[in-house]
């Protein structure tokens, strides 16, 4: 009995103590964790429940440029004409060349040179092509979209490979840059915009649109896709030179001796990287398949200047990502120009977590950007501004946006720049979800200044209008406007359907009245052709003879250009034509050749430049009249000509 008393009381002593170290835990507060601005502010966010799904080893992939040094010197020290010991049927090859033929618009015949490019690929570069093949299926999609608006063969896009090896910051010794290898200069001439912050030569969609229209161009002057891929290379007047040397010849394998060495090793990589991909199974070549592809990202306009470290810490996205899929941003910074938009690409479930939360997000932008020390003068700049603030008073202006068929808050946004999180507030949204047809309410806030002291002045804001799109001119008479050298800007025009009204480029309207943006207002005079020009147009449509011509069974362009002693170019613009198809029937406009003009010492002619005529194309014109001589008659220094520019052949 007694040490079943001790036995209870021993347990009862015990299971006392417990409970008393249980209750006096629980007294003890747990310890305050201070959390940073930025945590709290991504507490915050609203998520959107969208399965993410990332393959981290393929975006590493994507981000390994290795091979485009590799892969260039390959294509610039490879001897084409060097047999290659490789297991693979000269006869086979040949028949598979004949399937490629038969699908291509590409002129695809069995020659040796592509056929020991191909061998040293499949030798040697295996393991590349798999790991191309990977991140072509990030690429690919763009390049196809980009060729096939302009009708431009789609195997164009495996001419990426061959420049860049799919690297968008890939860097040539002679400076091209980007997925199509585009130098400084033709980037501009493309619209390609570089300045400090941005480089589009590497914006894969931008340089894209360029490269197609670059091919275009080319295959206008050479009507061949080989000789518009060895110009594309070497440079339009090289392959002039060479057909010229061949004795006229305009097929790329019977000029390729009198072409760069680099270009002679150029086509056939093309053909034979080509080959690879299409019958990579063949040769046991298996692809690291991509798992983010191009239709799972999307764009965000920025609406302030952000760094690629502010937009990871916020979105929780590896910057090394960020750079991948913005590849023209040369500073790690997406900056804010008033008058261009510029816009930030992340995966889709990381640009739903942006749009929803664009306010909180920049807020934190604008406190780190006070943490950045600033020249006093800038400090008292913004005191000043501070005191002109106070002085003014603010008003609500509301709208309302009937929603379109296709548009989403985002688009709506971006359009009057506001946040979708504030569209959502002021029509009492719950998702993203607008069906077309409902009215939208659009808040936005007008600064009216207080009247104050003579002293003091203060300039009212005037909101001007931009003109945007409309194609109606409003003379009575529209060939009084093509022809005069200044133009009045419509309510409705922007640059671009001036530029083409007057057949010249958006970059020649900028450079006649010094534009620096794309902004016109109605009511302002433009320059639209220099007084030369305008004089040479004039000449010419008083001396041209217009000619009717009905098209009979059996016609093209180039059997018409040729009896009228014509370029096929000068029949599509004078008739509007897209291609090369005409109708049985149909009437075209023909006007005779230039008036010429001869000088009592020498024999003097003048050609007036018409659009889509080049150096080669007018030298071709006049019998033993070169590039160089029309170039040293006219002190031009490059290939540019201009719409409308007068040049002087001597005979």
């Amino acid at each position: 009995m007694n040490t079943r008393n001790l036995v209870v009381t021993a347990a009862l002593l015990i299971s006392g103590t417990i409970f008393s170290q249980d209750s006096d835990s629980s007294l003890v507060k747990p310890p305050i964790v201070k959390i940073s601005y930025l945590d709290s502010i991504k507490s915050t966010f609203v998520h959107d429940e969208i399965a993410a799904c990332v393959d981290s080893l393929w975006l590493k992939e994507l981000m390994n440029h290795d091979i485009f040094p590799e892969l260039l010197n390959d294509i610039a020290t490879i001897d084409v004409d060097k047999k290659v010991d490789y297991d693979l049927s000269t006869e086979l090859l040949k028949a598979r060349f004949k399937e490629m033929d038969a699908k291509s618009p590409f002129n695809i015949q069995y020659n040796p040179a592509v056929e020991n490019v191909i061998k040293s690929f499949l030798k040697n570069r295996k393991k590349s092509f798999e790991r191309l093949m990977a991140i072509s299926e990030y690429y690919f999609p763009m390049f196809e979209e980009a060729l096939a608006k302009q009708n431009v063969p789609l195997e164009i896009k495996y001419l990426a490979i061959v420049e860049s090896a799919l690297n968008p910051k890939a860097v040539s010794r002679v400076g091209a840059t980007g997925l199509w290898q585009f130098m400084y200069q033709t980037g501009k001439e493309y619209d390609l915009k570089v300045d400090s912050f941005v480089d589009e030569r590497s914006d894969p969609l931008k340089s894209s649109k360029a490269a197609t229209q670059y091919m275009t161009n080319m295959f206008r002057i050479f009507g061949d896709w080989e000789l518009v891929l060895a110009s594309y290379n070497s440079g339009a007047g090289n392959v002039a030179k060479a057909i010229r040397r061949s004795g006229g010849q305009q097929n790329y394998w019977n000029i390729r001796k009198y072409l760069p060495k680099e270009t002679q090793g150029y086509v056939p990589a093309f053909l034979a990287t080509m080959y690879i991909y299409e019958y990579h199974k063949e040769h046991g070549i298996v692809p690291n398949r991509a798992v983010v592809k191009h239709f799972e990202t999307d764009t965000v306009m920025i609406k302030k200047e952000m760094s690629f470290k502010q937009i990871a810490d916020l979105m929780d996205v590896p910057v090394s990502q960020i750079q991948l899929l913005n590849p023209s941003y040369k500073m790690n910074v997406v900056p804010f120009y008033p008058n261009k938009p510029h816009f930030l690409r992340l995966p889709k479930e990381k640009i739903a977590v942006f749009t929803s939360n664009e306010d909180k997000i920049y807020a934190y932008v604008d406190k780190e950007r006070t943490k950045i020390e600033m020249p006093y003068f800038v400090a008292n700049n913004r005191k000043a501004d501070n005191v002109v603030a106070s002085n003014s008073n603010y008003r609500t202006k509301t709208k309302y946006h009937t929603v379109l068929k296709g548009e989403s808050l985002g688009l709506i946004s971006n359009k009057y720049g506001v946040a979708v999180s504030e569209l959502k507030r002021w029509n009492n949204l719950r998702s993203s979800t607008i069906s077309s047809g409902a009215k939208l309410k659009i808040v936005s806030t007008v600064k009216e200044p207080v009247a104050v002291p003579k002293t003091v002045p203060l300039a009212v804001e005037k909101e001007e209008e931009t003109a945007i799109a409309s194609t109606e001119p409003t003379t009575s008479n529209p060939g009084e406007q093509l022809l005069s050298s200044v133009y009045t800007v419509q309510k409705g025009d922007n640059l671009s359907s001036i530029a083409k009204k007057f057949n010249i480029s958006v970059a020649e309207l900028k450079e006649l009245n010094n534009l620096e943006d794309a902004t016109v207002k109605a009511d302002s005079q433009l320059k639209v052709q220099k007084s030369d020009q305008v004089a040479g147009i004039k000449n010419e449509i008083e001396t041209k003879n217009h000619i009717n011509y009905q098209v009979v069974k059996g016609d093209n362009l180039g059997s018409i250009a040729k009896k009228y002693n014509v370029s096929v170019a000068s029949l599509q613009e004078w008739n509007d034509l897209k291609d090369n198809t005409v109708q049985v029937g149909k009437k075209l406009l023909i006007l005779s050749d230039e008036k010429k003009e001869v000088a009592t010492s020498e024999k003097i002619q003048h050609y007036l430049v018409k659009k889509g005529d080049s150096l080669f194309k007018i030298a071709q014109k006049y019998p033993g009249v070169t590039v160089t001589d029309i170039k040293k008659w006219n002190g031009i220094k490059g290939n540019e000509l201009k719409v409308g520019m007068k040049l002087r052949i001597s005979s």
